[in-house]
């Protein structure tokens, strides 16, 4: 069984981890994986997920590249903010303090972020951390505005009903319990795409378990809302979107829009089949889209194996089951981590 797939497999061991203050103190948990001076790409997670959404992209890339992952306020190891400490603005100031404290002044870094991580950078593009830093982004299965209305997890036909409807589920704060065949299989109809293998499921599971219900629901009130439509317009770095063509929570047209939408835009990845839960889902194709920024936008970065200029901004409809382009660490998960707290 690929390492890619295994329940048991340990989470990648980072080389550094930081605590940062952001804009209005709250502390954010960072991870650096990879070696000091290579290629630098930082990748944020979305809604009730974590760091350890990453972990396959960890895996593939640390070996030559830096890797900065972080948890999202509220998720993961960053602890609960007050009330009111939820927002967009929140998003871009907690990218901006990480970009700040795990890259040099000036150092240019690939950028992605999936699903709430996309809206993260939509929110932080008119800012200067933002701009100082970012060489490409990439937008994995997010979206910028009218969430509710048009996600297809209640199964029906679309309008007022299924809208409030929709907003209930992302305002939900009770318990999701423990994981069980019953929440895996509704788990897998909401996020992910029905060839998804079961080890993915698992995974993805596991995750979204583990967040705390008061910041799902926190967090879910800010999408309900969600209007990131003039972030997408002033994203202006070059930027790929990709996402599934079975995606229920921010179904395809949302990545149809917003890569119409952007100043620079590479194209657009249909990956045929795929939900919303991508990096999990599709690893090999994530991994490769990463590949190709960075080997055509980071002056340090080299060539995995495929001619990325050739091959950013095609819109490929990506076979999950391929792994062009990436590379796999035997060392991942290996070692030990310093650990340091930064203003």
């Amino acid at each position: 069984m690929s390492r890619l797939l295994r329940r048991d497999a340990a989470p990648p061991v980072p080389t550094r981890e930081l605590t940062v203050r952001s804009a209005d103190g709250a502390r954010i948990h960072v991870e650096v994986h990879g070696k000091d001076g290579a290629p630098a790409v930082v990748l944020a997670h979305g809604w009730t997920c974590s760091t350890r959404f990453w972990d396959a992209q960890i895996r593939d890339l640390a070996a030559d590249h830096r890797v900065v992952v972080y948890d999202q306020r509220g998720h993961g190891g960053s602890p609960a903010v007050a009330p009111g400490g939820c927002s967009t603005d929140a998003l871009a100031d907690d990218l901006e303090a990480v970009l700040a404290a795990t890259l040099e002044p000036g150092e240019k870094a690939v950028i992605g972020g999936h699903s709430m991580g996309g809206m993260t950078i939509m929110a932080a593009a008119r800012r200067a951390g933002l701009r100082e830093h970012a060489a490409a982004v990439l937008l994995c299965s997010t979206g910028s505005s009218r969430l509710p209305h048009e996600s297809t997890v209640v199964p029906m036909r679309a309008g007022s009903v299924r809208t409030r409807m929709t907003r209930g589920i992302l305002l939900a704060s009770a318990p999701l319990g423990p994981v069980t065949p019953i929440t895996r299989r509704v788990l897998k109809y909401a996020t992910m795409g029905a060839g998804s293998a079961p080890e993915r499921v698992e995974t993805c599971a596991r995750i979204v378990h583990a967040c705390p219900r008061k910041a799902r629901a926190a967090w879910g009130r800010v999408l309900a809302d969600l209007d990131l439509d003039a972030g997408v317009r002033e994203l202006r770095v070059p930027t790929a979107v990709i996402a599934g063509t079975a995606d229920r929570l921010t179904p395809i047209g949302h990545a149809r829009s917003i890569a119409a939408a952007l100043p620079d835009g590479l194209g657009l990845t249909e990956l045929t089949g795929q939900g919303h839960m991508t990096p999990v889902e599709a690893p090999e194709a994530v991994t490769a889209k990463l590949r190709e920024l960075v080997a055509a936008y980071l002056p340090a970065g080299t060539d995995a194996g495929t001619d990325a200029n050739a091959n950013v901004g095609t819109n490929a409809n990506a076979n999950a089951g391929t792994n062009a382009g990436t590379k796999t660490d035997s060392s991942a998960g290996t070692g030990t981590a310093e650990k340091e707290e930064v203003a």
